[in-house]
């Protein structure tokens, strides 16, 4: 089986397993809108990942251990970049002060609108790189170019201010100070207003922009399939929420977590450079998916050991968010909502 077999019923059965995990993930946190334990995040995490690695064996079974590889490949990538998501997140959360029991809800809002962004993104590439061949070259020095800054501002935290869209909603809409349940529209003095609620959701749809023009390369960089770029940021996604409450108390000791992401997206750069130079050149020399996957593996697990060794002698060392969005005017921002007056 090749990817070109892929068929509208194979994409319609996989957007309706994605989209049934989706449901029922919405309706279970608006069932039980309460902070989620490390216990039930534990327990959903191991769910998703235990989802994802089932998906990966009965595709590769289908489609062949190749393909297989490749989906692997792109999940590993992706759900490492994940964890990075978080950092913003958490501090996403604090700045506009989320109540605990509504954190879960508005992650997974997040999340859902994230992957229809993303599909959107995936699309583009697909058709960018059966379109353009200079596109695995631009697509290779815009990952290089993101792992050079990542490194250069892996010791500083990300300013959570001047979020354009936040800015314009506070300055054109009847915005309120207090929160009302899960509502992103609430009523006070006879006035329909907008809740906090609705500003973090646009501060999170904000950073998820910006994290889907730095992953979706990456991820074609091991795969040139657009179904396995899909499901790989599907299942990556779809776990997102659970892993948020599992590691948010954790990621502090992650100290080298920015500097593992340069190396993993440095790499990733390289090989799609000269994927793009094989096409020109059969003497050039590709890199397989196999090794793309160990090499990122070996990263990981290298930048992890490291970090839990760094924080156990030095209990104040301390991880940063990374920078991968300091990229001047095009960089999205949120701050904390001041309230507006209304009447």
């Amino acid at each position: 089986m090749t990817m070109s077999e892929v068929t509208p019923a194979g994409w319609a059965a996989t957007l309706a397993v994605v989209g049934l995990l989706i449901a029922f993930d919405l309706w279970y946190s608006r069932r039980h809108p309460r902070a989620v334990g490390v216990r039930e995040a534990a327990a959903w995490s191991l769910f998703y990942i235990g989802a994802a690695l089932l998906f990966g064996i009965v595709f590769a079974l289908i489609a062949g251990w190749d393909l297989g590889a490749q989906y692997f490949a792109g999940y590993v990538v992706e759900k490492s970049l994940s964890v990075d998501n978080l950092f913003v997140f958490v501090i996403i959360m604090g700045t506009f002060a989320v109540p605990a029991e509504q954190q879960a809800r508005l992650l997974l809002v997040g999340i859902v609108g994230a992957l229809i962004l993303r599909a959107v993104f995936i699309a583009m590439g697909a058709a960018m790189l059966d379109a353009f061949s200079f596109t695995y070259l631009l697509f290779g020095l815009a990952l290089l170019l993101t792992a050079v800054q990542l490194f250069r501002h892996r010791d500083q935290d990300p300013s959570i201010e001047d979020n354009a869209v936040v800015a314009a909603m506070q300055r054109l809409l009847p915005v309120s100070d207090e929160y009302d349940g899960h509502r992103l529209v609430s009523s006070r003095g006879g006035r329909r207003v907008l809740t906090p609620l609705s500003l973090a959701l646009v501060a999170i749809a904000s950073t998820d922009i910006l994290f889907a023009l730095d992953s979706i390369p990456a991820v074609f960089g091991v795969t040139r399939h657009a179904y396995i770029v899909f499901v790989a940021n599907a299942f990556a996604l779809l776990g997102l929420r659970a892993l948020f409450f599992l590691v948010s108390g954790l990621l502090d000791r992650l100290v080298y977590l920015s500097t593992g992401l340069a190396c993993i997206l440095a790499f990733i750069g390289v090989k799609l450079v000269l994927d793009f130079a094989h096409l020109h050149n059969q003497d050039v020399p590709e890199i397989t998916t196999g090794v793309s996957l160990g090499v990122i593996a070996v990263i990981l697990a290298t930048t992890t050991v490291a970090s839990l060794l760094k924080s156990r002698r030095d209990p104040d060392a301390r991880a940063h968010p990374d920078s991968l969005h300091e990229r001047g005017r095009d960089r999205l921002r949120a701050r904390e909502p001041e309230p507006q007056a209304l009447g």
